[in-house]
């Protein structure tokens, strides 16, 4: 599955770096590389929103590797716990950005 998320921060470039820092390891432990794109950010009342395009191979690498944290999350369906994951995982790495799931295929 593919996932796209829109990515929302008011500290644009501080928290791109601590998720770029954050997803970096992510891929080290799922010892995948290129897992995840982002496009560029608008700006609009300042706010910074980007999206997130994280890659089919990347997300089964985490399923697989955290399937029991992911389980423990918070949500209903699999993408919902998935999403409260990775934005767990994100804060406990000092990233405040906020994700809505836009669309997974």
């Amino acid at each position: 599955m593919t996932y796209i998320y829109e990515a929302a921060t008011t500290k644009y470039d501080d928290d791109k770096l601590l998720l770029r820092k954050t997803m970096g390891k992510l891929q080290n432990i799922c010892k995948i590389s290129d897992g995840y794109m982002l496009e560029e950010p608008v700006s609009k009342f300042g706010w910074s929103f980007f999206q997130m395009l994280m890659k089919t191979n990347f997300h089964l690498a985490i399923e697989e590797e955290f399937s029991d944290m992911i389980k423990k999350s918070k949500g209903s369906k699999p993408q919902e716990k998935f999403t409260d994951f990775l934005l767990s995982y994100l804060e406990n790495d000092g990233c405040k950005i906020k994700l809505k799931l836009l669309e997974f295929n």
